[in-house]
């Protein structure tokens, strides 16, 4: 058993906070880049791509987030790709929000009245530029408020990386409870730990949430 002080317990999670900061924001940010670009195909009017994409939605929403952890990460190395817990999580998480970061955005482009589309198209604008220049400044509005919730399920989601060797939060936590033999207090301090990162969060989708129905 090793003497772990409160404070020790505490620097310690804090260190590892970083981790958990830092793959919510790739996942986040990742994922937001691969769901707005499914999203444009999924709008396209190609006749096979649309299908796909509502597939690939369909499969990585179906799937256990911790079974598309352990596929990106066993995956890899039947490969023959030497990969990292960093690499494996940052990619199952990605591919993991950019299906329901994809999703989310497709109801609020499907929330815009029909005759946006039909006036832009009046004008002769391309489909790219209908998009670009009218239906998403529109949806990005609404957007906004569930994409900021859906990072609080981003970072909640970073604590099934430590299944893989990932020493985030989780991971920290159960090595120190191991060693310390106080897993009621060491987990405590985590829980504390994951809701001063995801309440603010929380709290600020909530508040745009408002003031975009105030808007509207």
């Amino acid at each position: 058993m090793v003497d772990f002080s409160l404070w020790d317990i505490v620097r310690n999670l804090l260190l590892a906070a970083r981790w958990t900061v830092g793959l919510s924001l790739i996942a986040f940010v990742g994922g937001s880049a691969v769901g707005l670009l499914l999203l444009i195909l999924r709008l396209s009017k190609l006749p096979v791509v649309g299908p796909l994409v509502a597939a690939y939605v369909q499969l990585f929403q179906g799937i256990p987030l911790l079974v598309q952890l352990f596929l990106s990460y066993y995956g890899l190395g039947l490969l023959g790709i030497n990969t990292s817990p960093w690499v494996a999580a940052g990619m199952g998480l990605t591919l993991y929000a950019s299906a329901f970061l994809t999703e989310i955005w497709r109801g609020c482009v499907a929330s815009i009245p029909r005759g946006q589309w039909e006036a832009s198209e009046s004008l002769a604008l391309s489909f790219h530029e209908q998009l670009r220049h009218v239906i998403l400044p529109q949806a990005l509005k609404i957007a906004v408020p569930p994409t900021v919730g859906f990072l609080v399920q981003v970072i909640k989601g970073t604590a099934l990386a430590s299944v893989i060797g990932f020493m985030e939060l989780t991971k920290v936590g159960k090595t120190i409870a191991n060693a310390t033999y106080s897993p009621f207090l060491v987990f405590s301090c985590v829980a504390v730990m994951y809701f001063l990162l995801c309440y603010p969060v929380s709290r600020y989708a909530k508040q745009l949430e408002r003031k975009i129905h105030v808007h509207r």
